[in-house]
């Protein structure tokens, strides 16, 4: 850019000649003030005009009066705002403000990952089971049992369906070993099927390995629990440490739920029942001591089955497997009969409960009762589609899944009034689980 030079008025310039250069002069500072100055400088800019304006004036009056002035007055050069750069124009990796959106494609440096746009939907994904469970200790003075519901707690690492873990743990002499099956049971099983190999011809063998694997490692922790809380080696010698905590155990009857199979492992007297096509398939069967194969295997480990209010091991426990017990080894075992089952699309729930529940409700009603609780939920949502119009998207998937839960956690609640109602004596836990749309 060129310099301005400011030339001193002589006495043989004319007052015309010089009131014609000072006009060039300043119509070339305004030019260079539009040209080359940022609008962050327009106030400093506003001040220099003033001041120079009032040397202009100055000048003016000096050259139109002859007897004042000589026309010897220097004015002041005009400072060179051209020699600031002009700020640089917008880059296109500058992030677009809110009223001029940019499509996610533009942005050069944002992260995509927690973005997600109407023309790009979201990769499909399992649909998440829609459960409902409740536990309460009803006419019992102590709540032993324990309930375990884990969605989504262990996926394949070569690929496959995901599995939802859910469990019921009854608990007997205390609390502490159920309370230790639902704080381990899930943990053991994941760490199982993670480490199940290829010696297992199918995956259903390894799911059979691994539960068994499972509970049998569940019941060597549980025999070194203590009442106190203590877990594991060494063992604990407080004075609860003995026979107070050699006579609790538990007993387990786990679910692992995938997108096409079932598995149900128990343990005990607590019961899993499949609703198919309007009917109640158990899916389990209690291990009672007068059940004749475990009658004669009580016996065969030298045990005895003595009737005191009811067939018990020893006159003591009224189941002939349940995870610790150490006093009724090895009459009383916690390996658990396995079995799996292929899904449905006539499925339409799964009940998992305590003995609370099937000691006083048999397994056709049980299920009918949880049928029809979730046969509601679809008829209040036809009546708001009909009402309203059909919901779409994400938002539409929620509200279906959000009621299918309420419907789940009813029909569980249901269940457990009506086992109260019919004078169930025992701590009542129940787990609905809906299979219809999983």
């Amino acid at each position: 850019m060129a310099d301005i030079y400011v030339k001193m008025v002589g006495e043989d310039d004319s007052p015309d000649k010089c009131r014609e250069a000072r006009r060039r002069r300043i119509e070339m500072r305004r030019f260079t003030v539009v040209a080359g100055d940022s609008p962050s400088r327009a106030g400093s800019l506003s001040r220099s005009a003033e001041r120079k304006r009032e040397a202009e004036a100055e000048a003016d009056a000096a050259e139109s009066d002859p007897a004042t002035g000589r026309g010897e007055k220097r004015s002041r050069p005009a400072r060179d705002d051209s020699l600031t750069p002009p700020p640089p124009p917008p880059s296109s990796a500058t992030p677009s403000s809110p009223s001029t959106p940019t499509s996610p494609g533009e942005a050069s440096g944002a992260p995509a990952i927690a973005s997600c746009s109407a023309s790009s939907p979201a990769p499909a994904v399992e649909p998440r089971l829609a459960f409902g469970s409740i536990s309460l200790s009803g006419r019992s003075r102590e709540m032993e049992d324990a309930v375990s519901v884990q969605p989504g707690f262990f996926l394949p690492p070569g690929g496959g369906s995901m599995l939802h873990f859910f469990a019921v743990f009854d608990g007997h002499g205390g609390s502490h070993v159920s309370a230790l099956c639902k704080e381990r049971m899930h943990v053991i099983l994941a760490e199982e099927l993670a480490a199940a190999g290829v010696a297992e011809a199918t995956d259903e063998d390894r799911w059979r390995a691994a539960t068994a694997r499972s509970f049998e490692r569940m019941d060597e922790l549980a025999l070194t629990a203590c009442v106190c809380g203590n877990v594991g080696y060494p063992p604990c010698r407080c004075e609860r440490s003995g026979i107070e905590s050699d006579i609790v155990g538990s007993t387990a009857v786990v679910a692992l739920v995938s997108r096409d199979r079932l598995l149900v492992a128990n343990c005990g007297d607590s019961r899993a029942v499949l609703s198919r096509a309007g009917r109640a398939f158990p899916l389990s069967s209690d291990h009672k001591p007068d059940r004749p194969d475990e009658l004669a295997r009580i016996e065969a480990a030298g045990g005895r089955v003595i009737y005191l209010n009811g067939a018990r091991v020893h006159g003591i426990l009224a189941m002939s497997r349940a995870l610790g017990d150490r006093y009724l080894k090895p009459a009383v075992i916690s390996e658990p009969e396995v079995r799996i089952v292929q899904r449905s699309a006539e499925d339409e729930c799964l009940i998992i409960a305590s003995d609370g529940l099937w000691d006083v409700l048999p397994n056709d009603l049980a299920c009918d009762v949880a049928r029809r609780c979730l046969e509601e939920a679809d008829t209040a949502k036809g009546t708001e589609d009909l009402g309203t119009g059909a919901a779409e998207g994400a938002t539409g998937v929620q509200e279906e899944q959000q009621a299918s839960e309420e419907h789940c956690s009813a029909a569980a609640a249901l269940l457990a009034r009506l086992a109260l109602g019919r004078k169930s004596a025992d701590n009542i836990s129940v787990i609905v689980i809906d299979l219809r749309r999983s």
